[in-house]
């Protein structure tokens, strides 16, 4: 454990699910076992890595052998996920990103805006959102943020596409090879993410119910080990904007910006190091696994 993270009064839980509501959420294994999720709209696994971990559950390793592949070094952490929807989705509508249920206005360091710019300048032109707003939001086009993006087959039944020690590349498989080349997508992903900041290119690209898509999310900036934001000329401690009113919560969403149809939930929560925080979550915790473990049963 890293000094800072043992000088913190918070410890972070990972969950996700296929909606906001955090009851239908189940706890991702940090590093570790890929979470398989299911809904009426699409069907994904999902693999969280967090470089120099030590939050929930104490079952996860505290990295993972994502970090040691050639694309990764330098990487704090990743999100990355298989994504089979089962209806038509278009490339301009999918949005991936952060939002907020409360505001964070309050919270925010001077000299925010001016770190904003610095990441739609440097690292990701596409970003839009208002930090300052009753419910703030940062959303980008997912063909223009996720760092890898693979095409996939379609109507393959297949399991556990992303696992734990699968990393994400740039690219396509089987059917989805000619999917790329007919749609003329750039073979890299800095290529690719340059290509679709152009809104008529995302407008020709659908996300076909039944084809398998591979995305990986992640980046330098985002510490978890010292919670901070390390950005050019920048350092954003992370616990500063957090307070005793539930902002608390870092949450990455992929939906329909038209139809506001959520398909996937991706929950970062600072939990305070105190006997009645940690009793609740390890209670909630205990729930989830046991929602888990009959769920798994069902489907055997």
């Amino acid at each position: 454990m890293t000094q800072s993270a043992k000088g913190s009064k918070y410890r972070l839980s990972v969950t996700a699910g296929t909606d906001y509501d955090t009851a239908t959420h189940e706890t991702v294994e940090v590093n570790g076992k890929t979470l398989w999720l299911d809904s009426d709209r699409a069907t994904i696994d999902l693999s969280v890595r967090i470089q120099d971990y030590t939050g929930y559950p104490d079952s996860s390793p505290t990295s993972s052998p994502y970090f040691q592949h050639s694309l990764h070094t330098n990487d704090q952490y990743s999100i990355s996920f298989s994504f089979t929807p089962k209806e038509n989705i278009n490339g301009n509508d999918l949005i991936f990103g952060n939002d907020f249920d409360k505001p964070i206005r309050d919270r925010l360091p001077p000299g925010f805006n001016a770190a904003l710019r610095v990441v739609k300048w440097t690292l990701d032109p596409s970003i839009e959102g208002d930090a300052y707003a009753d419910k703030p939001y940062l959303f980008s086009p997912a063909l223009a943020t996720w760092n890898q993006f693979r095409i996939g087959d379609k109507n393959q039944k297949q399991k556990a596409l992303v696992t734990s020690d699968y990393v994400v590349e740039e690219g396509a498989d089987g059917q989805g090879t000619e999917r790329r080349s007919q749609l003329k997508i750039p073979q890299t992903a800095a290529e690719r993410r340059k290509y679709f900041q152009n809104e008529d290119n995302r407008m020709a690209f659908d996300f076909e119910a039944g084809r398998t898509y591979l995305a990986d999310f992640g980046n330098q900036y985002l510490s978890f080990s010292d919670l901070a934001i390390h950005l050019p000329g920048f350092h954003i401690p992370v616990a500063n904007l957090v307070d005793e009113d539930n902002n608390n919560k870092l949450r990455y969403v992929l939906k329909d910006s038209k139809t506001g149809r959520v398909y996937l939930v991706v929950l970062l929560s600072l939990v305070k190091q105190d006997p009645d925080s940690e009793n609740h979550h390890q209670q909630q915790q205990q729930q989830q696994q046991q929602q888990q473990q009959e769920q798994q049963q069902s489907q055997e």
